[in-house]
């Protein structure tokens, strides 16, 4: 079977649906013909889910408890795919409060939802590799949780949350997994505070791109790769509930690249652009390396990523350019898409 092929008809409910990620992810299900519906704050302008869209949905808060149950009553998902996030490093240290509502008591409302509801067969919530406690090594499932900085910190809470729901409420139920994917990159990423689209603005204007940290070390991945991995992982503990656990979604070493190695990258494909290091206003604390260890991922699933950080620079250059020039999005993606299932065989 291939990975698309389980949604086929079935009923998805997807949390953060216009996000970067959450934007791909219901493109990927409606082509491949599941019945899909999102719950997520409005589309930030250009980014993939509004210049394609992809599935019905609800505008709607991850805190509201009383909606997010109204949608689960309504559509009753046979899965559900938890993006909804406050996902972003910086944003948490200026809100920590509203970082650990939104992805603490915002991942509670899903679990609960699915414990009241009854209907969900596999859930799938996504954390990050952050979740870990400090190390430079190559971390693996059953590295202790902490996170150094609210955003980190609030997803090693969801992590602890889903844990315990799934030991005392959905066993026999509800196959759940949650998976710590590492730094998705590619095309239609607009994001604040985010390396590629940090880039394409800085080079739009004309500016040097200014790099905090470019000696950092981040494990970057093409978001098809991490997406394909979710979706796997949904499919086959649907079928299969003792394969629901924790996994890393990670590059290999190959993929682990210096921030500045990156940019060099985006610089090279976009022509003409240039970075100068320049040390933020406030320095905050990061972690000089992550890197993640997915050989469990590849173990249980045969899973292995199929594209390249240099691939997604590639596809993050070409989608941009493409939209300057008013170019059709939706056959963009659409092609992208298709490209990428072949690929994938």
């Amino acid at each position: 079977m291939h990975i698309l092929d389980f949604y086929r008809g079935r009923r998805v409910l997807v949390t953060g649906h216009t996000g970067f990620k959450g934007g791909w992810l219901v493109r990927m299900l409606a082509l491949a013909g599941a019945k899909v519906y999102g719950y997520a704050l409005p589309a930030r302008s250009g980014s993939v889910f509004a210049l394609c869209g992809g599935c019905g949905g609800e505008t709607g808060d991850i805190r509201d408890f009383s909606r997010l149950r109204a949608v689960f009553s309504d559509f009753r998902p046979e899965v559900v795919f938890h993006l909804a996030a406050q996902p972003f490093v910086l944003e948490g240290y200026r809100s920590p409060r509203e970082t650990y509502e939104v992805n603490g008591m915002g991942t509670v409302n899903l679990l609960e939802c699915i414990r009241l509801g009854g209907w969900v067969r596999s859930a799938l919530l996504v954390t990050t590799d952050k979740v870990y406690a400090e190390s430079q090594d190559a971390l693996a499932e059953d590295a202790p949780l902490g996170g150094y900085d609210p955003y980190a910190n609030s997803k090693s809470w969801c992590e602890l949350a889903a844990a315990c729901y799934g030991r005392c409420y959905l066993q026999g139920k509800t196959a759940l997994s949650v998976m710590r994917a590492g730094n998705a990159l590619g095309a239609g990423d607009n994001g604040p505070d985010r390396i590629l689209p940090d880039c394409i603005r800085a080079a739009e204007r004309g500016e040097p791109i200014e790099v905090r940290n470019p000696a950092s070390v981040r494990p970057y991945q093409h978001v098809l790769d991490v997406l394909a991995a979710y979706l796997t992982v949904a499919w086959r503990q649907a079928e299969d509930p003792s394969l629901a656990g924790a996994y890393n979604v990670g590059p290999g070493a190959s993929g682990c690249l210096a921030t500045g190695r990156l940019v060099d990258l985006f610089c090279a494909e976009w022509g003409g652009a240039s970075w100068v290091s320049r040390a933020p206003a406030e320095p905050l604390h990061e972690s000089p390396a992550l890197r993640l260890n997915s050989d469990k991922l590849r173990r249980t699933f045969g899973f292995r990523p199929r594209r390249t950080a240099e691939d997604a620079v590639r596809d993050a250059v070409a989608w941009e350019k493409a939209r300057l020039a008013g170019e059709d999005m939706v056959r963009l993606a659409d092609s992208l898409l298709t490209q990428y299932r072949e690929q994938e065989g």
